[in-house]
């Protein structure tokens, strides 16, 4: 985005001489109190000599002032920052261009531009004389650990006189809006969608407007093509009729997000829920690479992108899909904690049919809760939840393990067919990822490290593992 908009450095009405004084600096205001005591002890004293010297201090600051106010140059400026959306801890570049669209050249201009104080300090800028019809070009980088939108600008032009005795500000009233998205880290490609028929690699067919024909023909539609009329239908019903078409039934993946206030302790870049949601952002992205069309939810039952159709992105892969996409991006750069008790409002967006693969990241369940989200499981191809519990992102002082009934509730989503890993502190998303996938198998190999280092492949499975499936595995390896 950019802004452009002229400002005219002097000569409007506002506020006149009280402008101007407001404008002296340290030095014009010495100069000032100077003359005036100079002139003072001039007349008590009757020097007349005195007098002039006095007079000469007072009035230079005066008309620097006046000089300055009654400038008539008039300077565009502009912004130009690439990109306009960045991931957390990657930088951004912002592009001032002014241009001296006056008569007149200018004199020295001081150019700061307003930031937020995460993303550095004030960038400032000094600018010699710019000539009639020139310009000045300067950039500066902006960085934030933490994601959100940030306000850029507006840009302030400072003008001063030669002798540096006043100094009037100008602002400029158009800003730009930096988006800092969550991080967003690559996936290894697995199979998670399991066997569920129309997922993942499988693909199913459905009626839709592109594609081959189908046998069964609909009511004309306005817009419809009429090379597409269906004249037999057409003469049998009376009315005009057109063959339907279709096209692959795409592969759909729902992103479950837990915002619960209650399911997550600490805040900051290294917390859980912070981990969350870079997961989902990263899970997102790595689906829609693949194929899918993908959704986000949350535990408030609100679905990104949009409330209308199914609620996935668009089937095509053009400019539809990707703003979508970025739709889903911009909500998670500023969503935030929510102050809903439970997943049931997400549960009743996910019961009214077959969602196909549903990739949950959940907080700290209760058994309420753990219930809830074991039902979800019924209406998906496949189902993986990430399960982040406070007692093993920051476990309270004394603390000696895990919840209470923690293995417990995760027993009963995977008895319900959920793929559950229980997330440790400070885990990589793509080691998280490859456990989830040996989970699936029945082949898993133990509890992830924190940090995701040495993420096991020597045998064993993770606690609370499925017997069935464990079983299952082990009757694959004999002979």
């Amino acid at each position: 985005m950019s802004d452009a908009e002229a400002a005219r450095a002097g000569g409007d009405e506002q506020g006149g001489v009280r402008v101007a004084l407001a404008g002296l600096t340290t030095r014009g205001r010495s100069f000032l109190a100077a003359g005036i005591a100079a002139a003072v002890c001039a007349y008590v004293l009757g020097q007349p000599d005195l007098l002039r010297v006095g007079l000469l201090l007072a009035v230079l600051p005066l008309l620097c002032a006046t000089v300055l106010y009654r400038t008539r140059y008039r300077v565009s400026g502009s912004r130009r920052l690439t990109p306009a959306r960045v991931p957390a801890g990657a930088e951004a570049r912002v592009h001032l261009r002014m241009d001296n669209v006056s008569r007149l050249p200018t004199g020295l201009l001081l150019l700061q531009d307003r930031v937020p104080y995460v993303l550095g300090p004030r960038p400032r800028f000094v600018l010699d004389r710019i000539e009639p019809g020139g310009r000045r070009e300067v950039s500066y980088r902006v960085r934030s650990d933490l994601r959100g939108r940030y306000p850029l600008g507006p840009l302030q032009l400072r003008l001063s006189d030669p002798f540096g005795m006043c100094e009037l500000t100008r602002s400029f009233s158009a800003s730009d809006t930096l988006t800092v998205t969550p991080r967003v880290e690559p996936l290894p490609p697995v199979r998670l969608a399991g066997e569920a028929t129309g997922y993942g690699d499988g693909r199913q067919r459905a009626p839709a407007l592109a594609g081959e024909d189908d046998v069964i023909p609909r009511g004309y539609r306005y817009g419809d093509d009429l090379r597409r009329v269906h004249w037999r239908s057409t003469a049998r019903h009376g009315e005009l009729m057109v063959r339907r078409e279709e096209q692959p039934h795409r592969a759909r993946c729902t992103v479950l997000l837990d915002t619960r206030a209650r399911a997550y302790r600490g805040s900051g870049p290294d917390s859980a829920f912070e981990w969350a949601v870079s997961g989902a952002a990263s899970v997102m992205v790595h689906m829609l690479q693949r194929g899918y069309s993908v959704r986000l939810l949350t535990d408030t039952g609100s679905t990104v992108p949009g409330e209308g159709g199914d609620g996935f992105t668009a089937t095509g892969t053009g400019q539809e899909s990707a703003d979508a996409a970025g739709l889903m991006m911009d909500t998670l750069a500023v969503i935030d904690h929510s102050d809903g008790a439970g997943l049931s409002r997400a549960y009743d967006v996910l019961r009214g049919g077959d969602e196909g693969l549903l990739v949950a990241f959940l907080g700290d369940l209760d058994e309420a809760q753990a219930a809830v989200a074991a039902r979800m499981r019924r209406r998906s191809g496949g189902a993986v939840a990430f399960v982040l519990d406070s007692e093993v992102w920051q476990p309270r002082p004394g603390a000696s393990g895990p919840v209470e009934g923690l293995q417990e509730r995760l027993g009963m989503l995977r008895d319900a067919g959920w793929t559950v890993v229980s997330v440790p502190r400070g885990a990589a998303l793509s080691e998280v990822w490859r456990q989830a996938d040996r989970e699936r198998t029945g082949t898993g190999s133990g509890p992830l490290p924190a940090g995701g280092a040495g993420a096991g492949a020597h045998g064993g499975t993770l606690p609370g593992t499925h017997p069935v499936a464990g079983a299952a595995a082990q009757e694959r390896k004999r002979p």
